[in-house]
């Protein structure tokens, strides 16, 4: 089956990089494989674009641009908070923490400075401004079942099951 732009069940296995570094930033070689509907967003859109036409076994690599993966970095995406709030944190610039969204949901943030009374973290996206590679290869596609189209869940599992690994697309 060919992948079409959408109502397309789609299990790849991927490695990415940086473009222009041997660093690997995310990868499910040897694990389960990323399974996503296409047309859902549940994938960075350059991705999911550069999938449709592919078929099961293909593989290959993709550039995708950072306006069509985690976006631009945005300068506005900055807070600085009292230090207090951070009591009982070995604070050290670039570290990665976590917190709570308005929402509930988990929010990774980066330390950019601090000083004896402030701390100013950055909300982008680790890999915002930045072109990635992938090199993918399409380990299933089929039509998904109208339980999926309504649900946008694949198989009936829940789509936090951990199986995307730790960055490469899903939001």
């Amino acid at each position: 089956m060919t992948i079409t732009n959408e109502n397309c069940v789609v299990g790849i296995e991927y490695e990415v990089k940086e473009a222009g570094t041997t660093e690997i930033v995310d990868s499910n070689k040897g694990g389960e494989p990323l399974e996503f509907i296409i047309g859902m967003g549940q994938i960075i859109p350059g991705l999911e674009t550069a999938l449709v036409g592919m078929k099961k076994d293909e593989s290959g690599d993709v550039l995708v641009k950072a306006a069509d993966a985690y976006g631009e970095v945005n300068p506005e995406a900055q807070q600085t908070l009292p230090k207090d709030q951070f009591e009982g944190i070995d604070l050290v610039e670039g570290m990665t923490l976590y917190g709570q969204g308005d929402g509930g949901q988990t929010v990774q943030v980066k330390v950019k400075s601090f000083d004896d009374n402030e701390v100013t973290i950055d909300f982008n996206h680790p890999l915002a401004g930045k072109d990635l590679m992938f090199s993918v290869k399409v380990l299933s596609a089929r039509e998904a079942t109208e339980e999926e189209k309504a649900t946008g869940v694949v198989g009936g599992q829940s789509h936090g099951n951990g199986s995307c690994g730790s960055g490469c697309g899903c939001h």
